[in-house]
């Protein structure tokens, strides 16, 4: 089992892989989403600066939160997280056996970031509330 999943900021982007490079290697995806994040954190300063005030704001991964809910607690990818770090500027460091627990400072969403695809894919979404 995989302990974590690091990778230091000043690492080069890699070039394409494979979808079977990219997917089902060790990190299970959790590198490329945090070279897209990097490469989007060059064109969206605006997206930067909202995770850099600790935002979560909406991206292509489960977790973001664009308002407040009804109910103030949710469930987001690791995948979520890791293009967060990327924008965010920060080394990738993920376990990917952990949940991690982080507030919207905004919409003061709690999102708890976990392996566990099944807490996820099926909660209810925001339009739905």
């Amino acid at each position: 089992m995989i302990l974590r999943v690091e990778r230091n900021v000043s690492t080069p982007i890699r070039p394409t892989l494979s979808w079977s490079e990219t997917w089902e290697s060790y990190d299970k995806g959790l590198i490329k989403c945090w070279e897209v994040g990097r490469e989007l954190a060059m064109k969206r300063s605006d997206l930067v600066q909202a995770t850099l005030n600790d935002e979560l704001p909406a991206l292509g991964w489960k977790g973001g939160v664009s308002r407040s809910l009804k109910k103030l607690e949710k469930f987001g990818s690791l995948s979520y997280l890791a293009q967060w770090q990327g924008l965010r500027g920060e080394h990738l460091d993920i376990d990917p056996a952990q949940e991690v627990l982080k507030t919207c400072s905004r919409t003061h969403m709690m999102v708890t970031f976990t392996p566990d695809k099944a807490k996820y894919i099926n909660q209810t979404t925001e339009s739905e509330d």
